[in-house]
């Protein structure tokens, strides 16, 4: 029949087709480009023959997801706070999460899942976020403000352990963050399947769970000094936002403030009159805070330091009144500090400072030159690109890291040491003779972490072009070391300040007149793991002069004589200094704005 013979051929031709199939060559092939249905018949196959293994696997991974949900949800957002017991609580989140994994169908919590390990992935970086910001500036990282503050870590990073440190820190970061959200993701993923496939139980587990969490918070049970029942997620998350929301709130609310200026109508002849024909210097020195005057550590060398000097410039024939500083920033953003005690605002963030340097708000180093009676410079060796906040400050001149003739070696982070920064000073600026008296604005950065290596005191004579400070610079202590330490960071720290006290108070005691008045201060204290979690935001402020008039104006603000300021000599916040120094040396307030 002829149907019957086509349908022979036909048979024979597919089982010819299925022969060729199983030939070797064909099955290598196979076997080279393995399909996902393959693998996962593998996979069968592998649990069948091996079943304690597949279970004990299985088992393991659970494990693992379920702690690594749950550590997330617990972390701490800082580092002396991760301790094993504050893991030891019943997350709230997790309960819910579970609940809402057991009601959904598979495609749904699917994506569930992966929504979930995301949030996962956004808490666990904003925690570890607060650590390094807590560990370093003592607060919190800001949604809102502090992005801007990345590119100028990095940047430290590579000035003071290397570009290929800093450029693999950056793509560590990275990679760190797409790691989570992969492993968050799958956890996740892994997790939902499970509780999909055991239902009943998980639903029990669910309703026992919430029951415990419910009672435990009803009841405010604690373990370990701790609630048991704990909402650590969701509060680490509503607090950012709180804290985005309000920072948007308040660039508003300071842009308006920023435009009131007490002394922003004053004339020029009602400013700094009793200031007048002498040379007023500003001296910021890095990092210079209440803890390298107290600490147990630090205070010792640092106090001989400051009484040694004092000592020195008092049979030079100055003296001194000193005082403390409540800084608007801590551990680092130096620029904060400058800004906030020559503004007389209080700038505690990026946003505040570009607000306010985009304005005509009058600083107290611009105050000298509206007057016309002064020359004004600025001595920055830290700046090391452009800095339009010069005008900002009513600078005629800024001396950067670049015009200062430096040939030796970087100190670390430091461009050069104070030393040859104050002995450059005086040969390019103070030391040459001019038609009006100077002021200067002056920031030294010696003391700056990571505090290695540090330079030493020369001769005065010696400093040359900087070329001397070379084998001082081979012989110090490496920054990778000191950093990881904490006790060799605060032991170098407290030299650090004892470096840079001592070289400004003997350039001072060289090259000081009768008419020479400085005022010098800390920017802000060291970072939390130097100065301690709890340390204030102090920092000491002195007032040097010969004249005993300079001193007799400010003998109402009751401070310390010598460069040592009390433990309980008056403290103020930064921003109240401009208003004081602008009374106490008899500017008349007229205000302007807002």
């Amino acid at each position: 029949m002829p149907g019957g013979g086509a349908g022979t051929e036909r048979d024979e031709r597919e089982e010819a087709v299925a022969a060729e199939a199983e030939t070797p060559a064909a099955v290598a092939v196979e076997a080279e480009t393995p399909t996902p249905r393959s693998r996962l018949a593998h996979l069968r196959a592998w649990r069948t023959r091996h079943p304690r293994a597949a279970r004990a696997l299985r088992l393991t991974t659970t494990a693992l997801a379920a702690g690594l949900v749950l550590g997330a949800l617990l972390l701490p957002n800082t580092l002396p706070a991760v301790e094993p017991d504050r893991f030891a609580r019943i997350p709230a989140e997790a309960v819910i999460g579970a609940v809402v994994m057991l009601v959904l169908p598979r495609r749904p919590r699917l994506v569930a899942a992966v929504l979930y390990g995301l949030g996962l992935t956004a808490l666990t970086t904003v925690n570890l976020l607060d650590m390094g910001f807590n560990e370093y500036l003592g607060r919190g990282f800001n949604a809102a403000l502090d992005w801007d503050l990345l590119p100028d870590a990095q940047a430290y990073v590579e000035d003071t352990l290397g570009g290929g440190v800093a450029t693999a820190a950056a793509v560590g970061a990275v990679v760190l963050v797409l790691l989570v959200a992969a492993l968050m993701v799958a956890a996740t993923i892994r997790l939902s399947g499970v509780l999909s496939r055991h239902r009943a139980r998980a639903t029990k587990g669910a309703l026992l769970a919430g029951t415990v969490w419910v009672t435990c918070a009803a009841l405010g049970l604690t373990l370990f000094g701790g609630p048991i029942a704990s909402e650590r997620g969701a509060g680490a998350l509503r607090v950012h936002a709180q804290r985005t929301v309000q920072s948007l709130r308040d660039e508003a609310a300071f842009a308006w403030e920023a435009k009131a200026d007490t002394f922003g109508n004053t004339p020029p002849d009602q400013l700094l009159p009793d200031l007048r024909g002498k040379d007023v210097i500003f001296t910021f020195i890095e990092s210079y805070g209440r803890s390298a005057i107290e600490d147990p550590i630090m205070a010792p060398g640092v106090g001989r330091t400051l009484d040694t000097s004092a000592e020195a410039l008092a049979k030079a024939g100055f003296h001194a009144r000193s005082g403390w500083l409540t800084s608007a920033t801590f551990g680092g953003s130096s620029w904060l500090g400058h800004s906030t005690t020559m503004s007389g605002l209080w700038i505690d963030n990026q946003r505040r400072y570009r607000t306010v340097t985009a304005g005509d708000h009058l600083t107290l180093t611009k105050a000298f030159r509206k007057t016309g009676a002064w020359d004004t410079v600025g001595v920055m060796p830290g700046v090391q690109k452009g800095w339009p906040e010069e005008k900002w400050y009513g600078l005629d001149k800024l001396y950067d890291a670049f015009d200062l003739g430096y040939r030796g070696p970087k100190f670390s982070w430091s461009t050069m040491p104070d030393q040859y920064a104050l002995e450059a000073f005086q040969r390019r600026v103070h030391g040459k003779k001019r038609d009006k008296p100077l002021m200067s604005f002056v920031i030294l950065t010696s003391s700056h972490q990571p505090w290695a290596p540090l330079p030493k005191m020369v001769g005065w004579d010696e400093i040359g072009d900087g070329s001397v400070f070379g084998a001082i610079e081979k012989a110090g202590k490496k920054a990778s070391d000191v950093l990881t330490d904490t006790t060799r960071s605060r032991q170098e720290y407290g030299k650090s300040i004892q470096y840079s006290v001592t070289s400004l108070t003997q350039w001072l005691e060289r090259y000081g007149t009768d008419d020479t008045v400085l005022v010098f201060l800390g920017d802000h204290q060291p970072m939390a793991r130097v100065s301690g979690n709890r340390a204030s935001r102090d920092v000491p402020v002195s007032i040097v002069a010969k004249d005993p008039k300079v001193l007799d104006k400010v003998a109402d603000w009751n401070w310390t004589e010598g460069l040592k300021p009390d433990r309980d000599a008056p403290v103020w916040k930064m921003s109240a200094f401009r208003d004081r120094f602008l009374k106490a040396y008899g500017s008349t307030p007229h205000a302007s704005g807002g």
